[in-house]
């Protein structure tokens, strides 16, 4: 199952190109994993719905490189972390309720 259809059958319809941009950088290793994510985080992390779709891509991304890669895994963490703290710090109100339902 693919993370599109994963998604779409827990009832969410991805909105971004996350999982394809990182699935791209993933062939370039970790300097590109890294670079995606900085571009994706400072372009979007002030949009609460693209913030929590990347939020949920990473999180895929750590379980897809578990058992594969453990190098990519822990990157991905590091970055899910990142990202995850700033949305409980910064998200407010309908912004945070949104994270919190789309993430549980």
């Amino acid at each position: 199952m693919t993370f599109k259809e994963f998604m779409q059958e827990n009832g969410y319809e991805l909105q971004t190109t996350f999982w394809e941009d990182f699935s791209i950088a993933d062939r370039f290793g970790l300097t590109a994993i890294q670079d995606t994510f900085n571009r994706a985080f400072e372009e979007w992390k002030e949009h609460y719905k693209y913030l929590t779709e990347l939020i949920l891509v990473l999180n895929h991304k750590i379980w897809q490189y578990h058992d594969t890669c453990p190098e990519f895994a822990a990157l991905y963490n590091s970055l899910w972390e990142k990202a995850d703290l700033y949305a409980v710090e910064n998200l407010k109100g309908e912004e945070l309720d949104y994270f919190y339902e789309v993430t549980d």
